[in-house]
């Protein structure tokens, strides 16, 4: 499995960049989950739109979704331009039904909905969810391919479940909002040493911070983290690959 972080701060991108957004390829399939601000410009970097085979998103905050109407424009006018004619899958959860309903435009998109007691199968990837601690309805992920294991927590405080469900993945792609000592909780965050805690009490492979903050100094995070867990603690950067 190939892992490409395209966007990664939280709240708004920082000049030039994206927020959430992390490409997912395995056996020729590619997998965006989580479709951010400016996640399409630098999207186009690695694939075209049309290349894309699914996307998946874990809520509907707009540093989670904001792209998709523009990513279902490329698409349309890639149909006229380029004669591309696929229908992009795009998978969310259906409690905010607004928001879902959007998913699905003209012949170009389809919403299809995933609940967090499911196990789907989006080609290659199979994924489990949970339901996050976030202000609004929000499900982070297990994926699986090729015999390894990637967790993405999406937005949440930090709980126990979510630790019992992230147990001996490969990599944990854990948000970080906020440092240590501050109040992540309250709005439905994890600071750094949580993420540590998370990624200690799972046991897993590689930590790697995400859903940076836009203040501090990010490798105080990554400081803070590793009181936590003795594994490898990477920060996320635009462009970083990641193998399983």
């Amino acid at each position: 499995m190939k892992i490409t972080i395209i966007g990664h701060w939280g709240g708004y991108p920082k000049a030039g960049e994206a927020s959430s957004g992390y490409l997912l390829e395995y056996d020729g399939f590619k997998l965006l989950v989580d479709c951010g601000s400016a996640v399409l410009s630098q999207l186009q970097t690695y694939i075209k739109p049309e290349e894309l085979d699914a996307v998946i998103l874990s809520h509907y905050h707009p540093d989670h979704v904001a792209d998709i109407g523009v990513l279902q424009h490329a698409l349309l006018i890639g149909k006229y331009v380029n004669g591309h004619s696929r229908n992009l899958p795009i998978y969310g959860h259906p409690h905010d039904t607004a928001s879902f309903n959007s998913l699905t435009y003209k012949d170009i998109t389809t919403g299809i909905s995933y609940e967090q007691d499911e196990k789907i199968h989006i080609g290659p990837f199979e994924i489990e969810f949970i339901k996050t601690k976030h202000p609004v309805a929000c499900f982070a992920m297990r994926v699986s391919a090729g015999g390894k294991t990637l967790i993405y927590t999406a937005d949440s405080a930090y709980f126990t479940e979510l630790a019992e469900f992230a147990e001996k993945a490969d990599i944990v792609l854990c948000e970080s909002n906020f440092y240590k000592g501050m109040d992540g909780a309250a709005a439905g965050h994890m600071t750094s040493e949580e993420a540590g805690t998370l990624a200690a009490k799972a046991g897993v492979g590689k930590l790697v911070l995400t859903h940076l903050p836009h203040f501090g100094d990010h490798q105080q995070l990554v400081a803070e983290a590793k009181e936590q867990f003795t594994g490898e603690v990477v920060l996320a950067s635009m462009g970083l690959n990641l193998s399983l």
